[in-house]
């Protein structure tokens, strides 16, 4: 395995060992193995190939703001695009920027040159290719409406596709049917606006975030999709579940489509009550509750 480290940081800047429970907002998950950075598009394509010849597995990883990993370890390479693959080019009304750039800084940028487009993304902890990747959305938008183009490396080639090809649904893309494609950068239209009014409008929307999310507890974000004509959180409400915990894990006082680690929760505690929210408000509503949160590393 010390092989494996040197070819491997030979490619691109490599660590071992380092608990997923650091690379999650949720702070939970067991160590990978392997974390590795590549500076640039050749780096990532040198990397994957190298990857699929050993056979190692390997995961895409942003923020990590969406995501429930295991306790396990998990023997494979984590591949995060969010220390070197950051930059972004603004371009008229246009802003193209690297798949590992933080969503909330370029919403930002992008208010500073006038442009709006962007406020709902103001309060998402992700990078851009997750946002991309997950269809982040907010305020009744989401990247659906300003994502133009996304440069995608699949089967070994590099190629811009367009918005529609992208299979935009509610928290959903043609990226989540194919886990290989990597998403490398994205170009989105904005629109020319009042850059006082966008700040005003950024502002507002954080102190409502303030107000009514766990911001200073860790969590996955909204951990249940929106059923049809129906708010997540309300269902919870209804099934008397604010504030009720298994082990670590706790649904939020504060907001009932938030689960916290209150206290060094497991992986377990967490898809425990999650699963026992889904089981209840099927019986009591006769809906099934769909998790936004993606799960890794589980057998």
């Amino acid at each position: 395995m010390a092989d494996l480290f040197s070819e491997l940081n030979d490619i691109a800047l490599t660590r071992r060992d380092i608990p997923l429970s650091k690379m999650t907002t949720v702070r939970i998950g067991g160590n990978a193995k392997y974390v590795v950075y590549p500076d640039n598009a050749l780096a990532l394509d040198t990397l994957v190939r190298f990857l699929k010849k050993k056979g190692v597995p390997y995961k895409m990883l942003g923020k990590g703001s969406d995501l429930l990993c295991s306790d396990a370890e998990y023997n494979g390479v984590i591949i995060r695009l969010d220390r070197f693959m950051t930059d972004v080019l603004f371009e008229g009304n246009d802003v193209i920027a690297e798949a590992g750039a933080s969503i909330i800084a370029l919403a930002t940028q992008s208010m500073k040159k006038s442009l709006s487009g962007l406020e709902f993304a103001s309060g998402i902890p992700g990078t851009v290719g997750g946002a991309v990747f997950m269809n982040a959305g907010a305020y009744k938008s989401s990247m659906s409406r300003v994502v133009s183009e996304v440069l995608v490396y699949r089967m070994g080639r590099i190629e811009w596709i367009d918005n529609e090809a992208c299979g935009f649904d509610y928290r959903n893309s043609i990226f989540q049917s194919h886990p290989e494609w990597i998403i490398l950068a994205a170009r989105l239209t904005l629109q020319q606006g009042d850059k006082k009014e966008i700040e005003e409008l950024m502002e507002n929307r954080r102190q409502r975030r303030l107000a009514s999310q766990p911001l200073s507890q860790p969590s996955c974000g909204s951990v249940f999709r929106n059923p049809e004509g129906k708010n997540a959180w309300e269902l919870i409400e209804g099934i008397g579940y604010r504030g009720h915990r298994i082990g670590g894990a706790m649904v939020s006082d504060k907001h009932c489509n938030f689960i916290v680690n209150a206290d060094h929760a497991s992986a377990d505690d967490y898809l425990s009550l999650i699963h026992e929210i889904q089981a209840k408000v099927q019986e009591k509503y006769g809906i099934a509750l769909r998790t936004e949160v993606e799960k890794f590393n589980w057998k």
